[in-house]
């Protein structure tokens, strides 16, 4: 898959997660088994998109076929995993949950713009 789709997937979870995060509950119990399968299963392809497109992004960001720095794909690959976490537990704050949203997105959509024909 190349970034762009990569790319844009990942945008698509992380408007899914928001939801998640906007209409969802904390948990009654952070030990619930059965929440933490169902997270797992939930959460998982995204966890494995994530390092693919962390994996391909750096490649082409070292090409210098993005104005991107390293730094930034890195960075957004670890809010993407905290979004991930928060959007299911729902244990941040909404001012710092959105502060993450939108520094993802924003490196999303600067990404896209640099590698798109």
């Amino acid at each position: 898959m190349e970034l762009s789709s990569q790319t844009e997937l990942l945008k698509r979870h992380l408007i899914r997660l928001k939801a998640i995060f906007e209409k969802n509950e904390p948990p009654e119990s952070t030990k619930d088994k059965n929440f933490f399968l169902k997270v797992k299963d939930e959460t998982m392809p995204v966890y494995e998109l994530l390092e693919k497109w962390e994996e391909t992004a750096l490649k082409v960001v070292k090409e210098r076929k993005a104005n991107v720095h390293p730094q930034q794909i890195t960075s957004t690959k670890e809010n993407m995993e905290l979004v991930l976490m928060h959007s299911y537990y729902v244990d941040a704050r909404r001012k710092r949950y959105m502060e993450l949203h939108n520094s993802i997105l924003y490196v999303f959509d600067l990404l896209l713009e640099d590698i798109r024909p």
